[in-house]
């Protein structure tokens, strides 16, 4: 809940404006990897970052997700394939699609504005929108790495993409030759089953198809965001968990944030990355899009023969990662969407539900020594596009909504937010994302 700032507060950290409109101080509302990558190239225009977290560092949807850096798939979750598929899958508890049998009145808000974006027309202007970028995602993560982040991404060779038969790949052959057509690079070769266990002996003799996807790469997510916070504090940022952020003021000359602890900081702007719930504290500066909770699952198994590449399941909605490390590799199974509170807790059924979805598909997994079983909230909009930008404060921007697609796109959300904070001036890749749309 937001709540006002209390005029009784402890006294405020004060802080003096910078001059000129430009701003020297800035707080940045989530750790995960939008806020973070942010926070990180702010401090590219020598402002004086502050990040403050109500968990840990990643402890959002940046944890436990499947790491994969795919630009060459990033395009809007309401699709028509997706919306033909019906409100049944959404009831059916083996559906990797899943929401409460009693659905809240906003959440039917928000499948019914779901609904009405999934459409030829409106999926490929989203898929436009897309385009510039999706072209500069890697571009991103390779900036990082120049400014000192010290965990690498990993070329994903192969990244491949498995059904049991020919016919089951229909629907990805179909939207990559679209996306193709709509200007996206994204470039792919059509397997036979034989073909794709070639690439990956980790298969099982069911996966009769595959499609091997080219210039994707992926992290570990973990490490990865360890790496870019140490990065951060390095250069001079700090960051403040276990506190919320209760409210933000527009003061004219400064933008103040109050916090659960009772602490207020005056700062030049704010940025408000906080995931599922960032609609809470941007509501009243003009962010009335509909943000909705689509929560993930994942969970490490050990591997006889850990896949060399990204695999991933799309009839069952699986990603499967190889993390590798000092303290013994492990492979990240992550899917589903459930349509839930962010706060609810971890539903184990979801966990069996994927792990015996993936039993049949690959060798050698010790489905029954699970690890890390995670949940975690993907902050998915109605149009599918994320909100990024300024907003009817000139103090206040946002950075979310990002859905599926915050990791790959959270560093060039952050490198082109950061221009628009430090500098005032639009990138018109943003102009789509625009948060009072």
């Amino acid at each position: 809940m937001v709540h006002p700032l209390h005029p009784l507060r402890r006294p405020r950290r004060m802080v003096t404006p910078g001059e000129g409109g430009r701003p020297r101080q800035v707080v940045v509302v989530g750790a995960g990897m939008v806020g973070l990558s942010t926070a990180w190239f702010l401090q590219d225009h020598g402002i004086d970052v502050t990040v403050i977290e109500r968990g840990d560092v990643a402890a959002g949807a940046s944890w436990g997700n499947a790491g994969w850096l795919t630009p060459g798939l990033t395009a809007p979750l309401p699709d028509p394939a997706v919306l033909g598929q019906g409100l049944r899958a959404l009831l059916d508890p083996s559906s990797p699609v899943v929401a409460p049998r009693t659905p809240s009145p906003r959440l039917l808000r928000f499948l019914t504005g779901f609904a009405r974006h999934s459409t030829t027309r409106r999926w490929r202007a989203g898929m436009s929108a897309y385009l510039q970028v999706n072209a500069m995602a890697l571009g991103a993560f390779d900036r990082l790495a120049e400014g000192g982040v010290s965990e690498p991404t990993h070329e994903a060779d192969p990244f491949l993409a498995c059904y049991r038969t020919p016919e089951d790949r229909r629907f990805l052959l179909e939207e990559l030759e679209q996306m193709a057509g709509a200007g996206q690079d994204v470039r792919f070769d059509i397997l036979t089953g034989e073909e794709a266990r070639r690439c990956e002996p980790a298969l099982s003799p069911t996966v009769g198809a595959g499609i091997r996807i080219h210039g994707q790469r992926y992290i570990h997510p973990p490490r990865f965001m360890d790496a870019l916070a140490a990065s951060f504090r390095a250069r001079g940022g700090t960051i403040l968990t276990g506190r919320t952020v209760t409210g933000l003021q527009d003061r004219g000359e400064s933008v103040e944030v109050a916090d659960d602890t009772g602490i207020t900081h005056r700062v030049d702007a704010v940025v408000v990355a906080s995931g599922a719930e960032l609609g809470d504290l941007t509501r009243a500066f003009g962010v009335r899009h509909l943000v909705q909770a689509g929560r993930g699952y994942s969970f490490t198994v050990r591997a006889r023969q850990l896949p060399s590449g990204p695999v991933y399941f799309p009839a069952q909605r699986l990603a499967c990662t190889p993390l590798r490390s000092p303290t013994g590799d492990r492979l990240r199974v992550a899917g589903t969407m459930e349509f839930r509170s962010p706060s609810a807790p971890l539903d184990r059924e979801r966990i069996d539900v994927m792990a015996a979805a993936l039993a049949p598909l690959m060798d050698g997994l010790d489905l029954h020594e699970r690890q890390e079983e995670w949940v975690g909230s993907r902050p998915c909009t109605t149009d599918g596009l994320p909100l990024v930008g300024g907003t009817r404060s000139r103090r206040v921007f946002v950075a979310g909504g990002h859905g599926m697609w915050g990791i790959v796109l959270g560093p060039v959300t952050g490198q082109l937010l950061a221009g628009l904070v430090a500098t005032g001036q639009l990138h018109p890749a943003l102009t789509p994302f625009d948060p009072t749309r």
